[in-house]
C-alpha cells in the first residue's frame, strides 16, 4: 500500500538520495541536472506554499519511495513546472508514476494554474512515455530553462 503526503524535513535526505541515485542510473549525474541543485538536500524548505508544493510517496512504514512537485514557471503565463518526479526502482511498474502525475496536476489546478510545463532528458525514456500518455505535448526549448542539460520540453493544458 502506498500513501501520498507533503514533504517533511525528515524526508529531505531520503528524497535527495533517491533523486541522485536515479539520475546516476541514467548517466545524468552531471552539471546542468537536478543532481547538483543547491536545494536538493533541503526540499522541505523550498516547497510548501500555495504556488510551490512537493509530495512524497511512502509505504506503510513511512519509507519514502518517490516524489513529485511543482512550482510557478514565471516565463509562461498561468504555468506551473512539474518538478522532480522520481520513483525508487522497487515502486516502479504498478502505475504509481501515472498516479503521481495526476496528483501533481490536481494540486496545480487547485493552485490556479492553467498549464503544466516540464523539462526532461532523452535518456529518461520511461518518464517521457508517461508524460506523453498523460497528454503532454512536446514544445520547443524555452529561452528560460531551469536545467541546462535537459533536452526535451513538454506542456499540457490543465483544464
Amino acid at each position: 500500500m502506498f500513501n501520498y503526503r507533503e514533504i517533511k524535513a525528515k524526508d529531505n535526505k531520503d528524497i535527495a538520495l533517491l533523486i541522485r541515485k536515479s539520475l546516476k542510473n541514467f548517466d545524468l549525474d552531471i552539471p546542468g541536472t537536478a543532481y547538483f541543485d543547491e536545494g536538493l538536500d533541503h526540499f522541505s524548505d523550498l516547497y510548501g506554499t500555495k504556488s510551490s508544493r512537493y509530495f512524497v510517496v511512502v509505504d506503510d512504514s513511512d519509507n519514502v519511495l518517490g516524489g513529485v512537485g511543482f512550482s510557478v514557471f514565471a516565463p509562461m503565463e498561468d504555468t506551473a513546472e512539474l518538478q522532480k518526479l522520481y520513483l525508487d526502482d522497487s515502486a516502479k511498474g504498478n502505475g504509481l508514476g501515472y498516479e503521481m502525475m495526476a496528483l501533481a496536476e490536481e494540486k496545480m489546478r487547485e493552485a490556479g494554474y492553467k498549464w503544466s510545463y516540464l523539462e526532461t532528458h532523452s535518456n529518461l525514456k520511461a518518464a517521457i512515455h508517461i508524460y506523453e500518455k498523460c497528454g503532454y505535448t512536446e514544445i520547443e526549448r524555452p529561452k528560460e530553462v531551469g536545467h541546462s542539460t535537459m533536452d526535451r520540453f513538454f506542456r499540457k493544458r490543465l483544464d
